[in-house]
């Protein structure tokens, strides 16, 4: 008679192995698992960001981006007549985005001021190319104003300034452009920026300057913001 005792002891796998083989396996596949959506995600990210700023940078089939920027707001404004320092605007929006203005435009080199200012001024930075960021400080903390600011400081053709009484936190005008929003982290004021700041085929004077003019507005000591409404004889907002 043969006796079958089975498979020699040693040499079969011991408890230890059997346990540890398919953790180790397990492990390495998670972590495979992980370090190529971790990729992934980095290559799409990054994928549309650069088709989001190509959306709303200005092309030839493509002059007027911000079209696409929803809440937009467009009002067409032939270049306007000058007004004197002490006259008012009959303007058609608040804040305005264009029609007749001050001769002297406010400094747009990427100042934040810290007070508002008067809007026939600003509405001639908007015929030169600038952007205008304009909020409520009623509406925004100390935060979120320094966040909006980081939008306009030290970047070339933009200013920004409070505007008691906006009917939205926040308000981004340029010439015959207008968008509310309601938060200063909004990723459309990037968007309104890239548009429309400078766009040569948005605003009646391309290449004119946003520099001060000695002897016209002081950026220093800016006129201020009136916020009446203005009379009966105040000049028409278009021009006539």
């Amino acid at each position: 008679m043969t006796i079958d005792r089975g498979q020699d002891p040693k040499s079969r796998p011991s408890p230890g192995r059997r346990r540890r083989l398919p953790w180790l396996l397990l492990a390495a596949v998670v972590v495979v698992v992980g370090v190529v959506a971790v990729v992934a995600y980095t290559l799409a990210s990054g994928a549309d960001d650069g088709r989001e700023a190509h959306d709303f940078a200005p092309s030839a089939d493509n002059p007027d981006p911000s079209l696409g920027i929803e809440g937009i707001v467009t009002v067409d404004y032939p270049p306007a007549a000058h007004v004197q320092a002490l006259q008012r605007v009959a303007y058609d929006q608040s804040p305005p985005f264009g029609g007749a203005h001050d001769q002297y435009w406010a400094t747009c080199t990427g100042i934040v001021y810290p007070a508002a200012i008067r809007s026939e001024n600003a509405v001639h930075s908007l015929e030169h190319g600038a952007v205008w960021v304009t909020y409520d400080p009623e509406r925004l903390s100390a935060d979120d104003v320094a966040t909006l600011a980081a939008n306009v400081d030290g970047e070339p053709y933009t200013l920004m300034s409070p505007y008691p009484g906006l009917d939205s936190a926040v308000s981004l005008q340029s010439w015959g452009h207008q968008l509310k929003l309601d938060d200063a982290h909004d990723r459309r004021i990037s968007d309104f920026l890239t548009a429309l700041r400078q766009n040569p085929n948005t605003y009646p004077e391309p290449g004119a300057t946003c520099s001060t003019v000695r002897g016209g507005f002081d950026p220093a000591d800016p006129p201020p913001f009136d916020p009446s409404a203005p009379d009966a004889d105040a000049f028409p907002v278009d021009g006539k």
